[in-house]
């Protein structure tokens, strides 16, 4: 089968990754010339592309499969709405009549609750933060999109939780050893899920494929900010953390306080985490297990 991934990065490499393994065609949608090479090296062919340059799209392949995982380069200095939302409904444009299958990859922040309660996929989306906003209005025209090819395939959408593993933490290394104070609200829930158990959950929902599904993706238990910077501390051997009490603003926190529930994966898929909490996942993110 012919797989396409766009938005090979930190997640996306890892399930075309798993692909190639298991024997598909994996195509990977680049901008840059420099890793058309390494994409090569992994088995994985390289296709030139931007999504937010319309012209650079008309030569997507036919797939079976797409994953759509693209982030915001920051470095690019576009904003959030030109790549998450206009680059999505132009790649999707670009795809017309060419994809049976897509998988997009949204996150948790399209909810909005801020009181500590369960959330799930039926939970109601107010998001209250921009990331959030733009993320749900990504979800409005993938939904819009496939609605409206009749007898066409139906999305998948999956909704992340806090992604981390080798060489991403919520933290540098280096400011969790030197005791750097940790902004906002210490008490506030975290939801994490460690890379390669979200990869196995985009491969799940592509494997099972359910049309129209919007799965949520997280680990088996939210935990308090405190508990994980005072994990990270120790695990990396720094002073126990020091909070601001939120009278600093943090915007990548500001507004969470939520619980996440990874029961729809695990009951209708047979998905579980090989990281179940953080405490096995930082352990080996940082190298201290195999």
């Amino acid at each position: 089968m012919s797989k396409l991934v766009i938005g090979c990065g930190y997640l996306g490499r890892r399930v075309a990754s798993r692909w190639v393994e298991a024997g598909h065609k994996v195509r990977a949608l680049t901008r840059s010339a420099a890793r058309t090479e390494e994409l090569a090296d992994l088995g994985i062919e390289p296709v030139r592309g931007d999504v937010t340059q319309p012209e650079t799209l008309h030569g997507l392949p036919p797939s079976d499969s797409v994953l759509y995982a693209v982030a915001l380069d920051r470095s690019s200095h576009q904003s959030r709405r030109e790549v998450l939302v206009e680059g999505l409904a132009r790649t999707l444009d670009a795809l017309m009549g060419k994809v049976q299958r897509f998988l997009f990859i949204s996150t948790t922040s399209v909810y909005g609750q801020t009181d500590g309660s369960r959330v799930d996929e039926t939970s109601s989306c107010h998001p209250t933060r921009e990331n959030g906003r733009m993320a749900l209005e990504a979800e409005h025209v993938v939904r819009r999109h496939f609605s409206a090819e009749r007898g066409g395939p139906a999305a998948n959408i999956v909704r992340l939780a806090g992604l981390y593993g080798p060489g991403r933490l919520l933290r540098r290394i280096e400011a969790v050893q030197s005791g750097e104070v940790v902004s906002g609200n210490p008490e506030a829930w975290l939801n994490l899920i460690h890379v390669d158990d979200a990869a196995e959950a985009v491969i799940a929902c592509e494997r099972q494929w359910r049309s129209g599904e919007t799965w949520l993706a997280c680990d088996d238990r939210p935990i308090h900010r405190r508990e994980y910077y005072e994990l990270l501390s120790r695990l990396l051997h720094g002073p126990p953390p020091t909070f601001d009490g939120g009278s600093v603003v943090d915007a990548r926190t500001e507004g969470l306080n939520k619980r996440c529930s990874n029961a729809k994966l695990r009951r209708e898929l047979g998905w579980s985490p090989r990281y179940p909490t953080c405490e096995e996942g930082l352990r080996q993110a940082l190298g201290l297990v195999k």
